[in-house]
């Protein structure tokens, strides 16, 4: 069976907040219950738009004002990140800004008594999952912790590249996840103290709720083994009917809804790595990262990364496939909309919560865009508007059966 989040639940609307409204008199009864629905929602939302306005002005503001160091370590830089000045204006300063909001962000975050400061102050469970997803290269002198749907295959491919186990990073073959490759979690605890303290140390991340959905699209729609591990399991706890039952179920069909109803029943630190959010993966709180990439970038940001600990001129980042299909803004609209507004409402507690990561996976723009479909889909009033032509949350065209 598979774990379940006994414990998760949130409040309804009738909590403190909502009563108070009922006080107004000069409302009209319709009136009142309609706010005093409605105000959990405006609140929440109001939390999120905050959020992201916050940090889009943040990042447009320090595009102005802010000469940024360059990132620790050697010293050594690239064209992906020279600091150039012309006629007094810094140019192309977002790379360092981006990195100095990050840091920003953890500094802050990780600076409360109850976060986490180092690795032996993680529980067993927590130590475990992050010493299994951090890769060691001792020839480089890096540590990278790869979370998946992040283009961790490619990164893993890489340093297969730089230890001599590959010959080039576009070698045709089936990825093995975990041969000629160093974890951590192998190593004893003064080696990993040595390692942690002295090596370059970075991950990479994604917008979370875009990689929730290309980890839904990928696993429940072309590989069996996650169909048959996890999907007839869904299947059979949340679909109603006669289709949940028996031999039938193949776990090929599970639809968003599902698989969103899984994941808040589900304990978060017992996820299946290629949902489990990456905060919990990696750690940041308790490792000093010394660079944090984003997936939106990844080109430049992987070539910065390799110059920075070294790599040969002529290892480069694997360019992406041309059948490579990305998660749009629009795609991901689509998916949220398709949510029942009660299930948007419970999945949106585990979303803010996780909003430390979320600050750290999304330039800022991404995250309001994210913020605005959230938004445009919470506030529909009926089912019917779902399917409405004007709706800013119909299918892009065409729309395909993606979990097929």
């Amino acid at each position: 069976m598979l774990p379940r989040k006994q414990d998760y639940a949130m409040k309804g609307a009738n909590g403190p907040r909502s009563r108070s409204v009922m006080n107004f008199k000069t409302v009209k009864s319709s009136s009142v219950r309609h706010s005093s629905a409605v105000l959990p929602s405006v609140l929440t939302f109001a939390v999120i738009v905050a959020s992201g306005g916050l940090l889009l002005m943040i990042e447009k503001g320090m595009l102005n004002s802010l000469d940024t160091p360059p990132p620790r370590g050697t010293g050594q830089r690239s064209e992906y990140t020279a600091h150039v000045r012309q006629q007094g204006r810094v140019v192309d300063t977002d790379f360092q800004i981006l990195q100095e909001i990050r840091n920003r962000t953890i500094r802050t975050m990780c600076g409360q008594k109850s976060m986490p400061h180092d690795v032996w102050s993680l529980s067993p469970l927590q130590r475990k999952t992050l010493l299994q997803h951090v890769l060691v290269n001792d020839q480089h002198r890096f540590l990278y912790c790869y979370v998946p749907k992040v283009a961790c295959s490619n990164w893993k491919r890489l340093l297969k590249v730089l230890s001599g186990a590959l010959g080039n990073v576009d070698v045709k073959i089936k990825m093995d996840h975990h041969s000629d490759l160093l974890f951590l979690s192998s190593l004893k605890p003064e080696e990993i103290r040595y390692r942690l303290k002295h090596y370059f140390k970075f991950l990479f991340v994604r917008e979370p709720m875009e990689r929730l959905l290309s980890a839904y699209k990928n696993k429940f729609g072309e590989i069996e083994m996650y169909q048959k591990r996890y999907g007839v399991e869904i299947v059979k706890r949340y679909r109603k009917g006669q289709g949940a039952k028996g031999p039938a179920v193949k776990g090929d069909d599970v639809t968003f809804a599902e698989f969103v109803r899984y994941l808040l029943d589900e304990d978060v630190e017992r996820m299946n790595e290629h949902w489990m959010p990456a905060y919990n993966l990696c750690q940041p709180c308790a490792v000093s990262y010394d660079f944090i990439g984003s997936y939106e970038n990844l080109q430049r940001d992987a070539e910065y990364v390799l110059r920075r600990v070294g790599a040969p001129d002529h290892i480069r980042f694997p360019v992406r496939q041309p059948w490579y299909k990305p998660v749009t803004t629009e795609t991901l609209q689509y998916y949220l909309c398709s949510l029942p507004q009660k299930l948007l409402k419970d999945l949106l507690p585990k979303w803010l919560w996780n909003s430390f990561c979320r600050l750290l996976e999304s330039r800022a723009s991404r995250l309001w865009a994210v913020c605005r479909s959230l938004a445009s889909c919470f506030f529909r009033s009926s089912p019917s508007e779902r399917t409405s032509s004007s709706s800013p949350c119909d299918p892009p065209a065409p729309a395909p059966c993606f979990w097929r």
